[in-house]
């Protein structure tokens, strides 16, 4: 088989490292890649969103299966592209990737399906938005309705705090279109975690559990950011916990699909907020999870090429997905900066003495030299029997690497 991934970041360089395990893979390209992932597949200069030039080379390559990374080319409607054009592709459609594509739309289905999730209200007219900025009382969570990069939710102390968000957002666009609709959410208390499910439409199936860290700094302080670790399998998780979360979220959501006529077949990603061992949902992604991915998909035994099939023909319930035994803790090392403005370019040295998974994330080759591209620059990854001594060994590794103005949090997967 010859394979597109589509996506640049540590997620696909996860998700190319274990297609690349299958027997059923002849040829790996990803486009545009990055660094890492140069060196176990042929990168391909195209834009994870310059979605006909991706179709245009699927077609000129003969692509077998294309497999999306990030939720841009999915909301843009990559996969019905792809479907009109008979090409095989693994990912929601532009209907479905509306779980993320707007949160509104997301806050309506769960309403109506009665899933668990915080009290909300949503705005396009700014004046209107400010009179309601105590309707849940502070802290009050405003989310940009669209896609922001992980960026678009704030949460707001005060009054003041949520009227110059709502500045921000509405009037000078700082996430784009995406502000052009906010939704006002009661704020939720717990711990976060999340779930990863593959759907084919008919089914749905649980990933291992995942725990990732937003904020940029030690004892979730700082600004959200994208993930700044994670660890798995989530503490959070038994089989009575698994059992309530597939009774009160996964069904309701796949039994809503149903009704509504979404035909959903790809990745479910779903955030939790836990507390008292109940969950509340705070977001539906509708791709695989970054950092998650990195910590998920190492400890997968399956074929994940089975996996994918069975989702695209609707054949989940016949796939028995196995998961290792072994813990994994990964830690991302960013830009000094991130999630604000950041410096590139900045050499990245001890790769090569590094004894557990890299995966890149924000890196390009530079004079022959690996360099910093981004914001969160690359994950590394361990897995072993036990989570305190995966932990250790990710860090001791994180120490082998440097480049300048480098980050990271030191305290993923630390002992509550």
């Amino acid at each position: 088989m010859k394979i597109l991934v589509i996506g640049s970041g540590a997620r696909e360089h996860a998700i190319t490292w274990k297609l690349k395990q299958s027997s059923k893979v002849d040829e790996l390209f990803v486009a545009p890649g990055n660094a890492g992932i140069a060196d176990i597949a042929t990168c391909v200069p195209i834009n994870a969103d310059d979605i006909n030039g991706l179709y245009e080379f699927a077609l000129r390559e003969k692509i077998d299966l294309t497999v999306v990374g990030p939720e841009v080319p999915l909301v843009m409607g990559v996969v019905d592209l792809f479907q009109n054009g008979g090409l095989r592709i693994f990912g929601p459609d532009k209907h479905a990737s509306l779980f993320e594509g707007s949160k509104a739309y997301s806050k309506a289905f769960m309403e109506e399906h009665k899933i668990p999730t915080a009290a909300y209200k949503e705005f396009t007219d700014l004046d209107l938005a400010k009179e309601n900025v105590s309707t849940f009382g502070f802290p009050l969570v405003i989310k940009a309705d669209g896609l922001a990069a992980g960026k678009g939710v704030v949460i707001c102390e005060s009054k003041e705090e949520a009227e110059k968000a709502l500045d921000e957002m509405m009037k000078d666009k700082i996430f784009g279109d995406a502000g052009t609709k906010v939704v006002f959410e009661e704020f939720l208390t717990g711990i976060e975690a999340s779930v990863l499910c593959f759907v084919d439409g008919k089914t749905i199936k649980p990933m291992a559990s995942a725990q990732d860290y937003k904020k940029a700094y030690d004892n979730d302080e700082g600004l959200n950011t994208g993930g700044m670790g994670a660890y798995s399998p989530s503490q959070l998780f038994d089989e009575t916990f698994e059992a309530y979360i597939d009774e009160k979220i996964l069904q309701p959501f796949l039994l809503g699909t149903q009704k509504n006529g979404i035909d959903y077949r790809g990745v479910i990603f779903i955030g939790l907020m836990i507390k008292d061992n109940e969950a509340k949902v705070i977001e539906f992604n509708c791709r695989l999870g970054d950092p998650e991915t990195q910590v998920v998909l190492p400890r997968l035994k399956t074929d994940l090429i089975d996996i994918i099939d069975a989702c695209i023909d609707g054949t989940l319930d016949q796939i028995e997905m196995k998961w290792s035994e072994d813990e994994a803790v990964g830690v991302v090392m960013a830009s000094g900066g991130y999630p604000g403005s950041y410096e590139k370019g900045k050499v990245i040295t001890g790769l090569d003495h590094t004894e557990s998974l890299v995966f890149h994330a924000g890196t390009t080759f530079k004079d022959n030299e690996v360099v910093t591209n981004g914001g969160r620059v690359l994950t590394v990854v361990t897995l072993s029997d036990h989570l305190n001594k995966a932990r250790a060994h990710t860090y001791k590794e994180v120490e082998k690497i440097r480049f300048s103005q480098m980050m990271y949090r030191t305290d993923i997967a630390k002992p509550q």
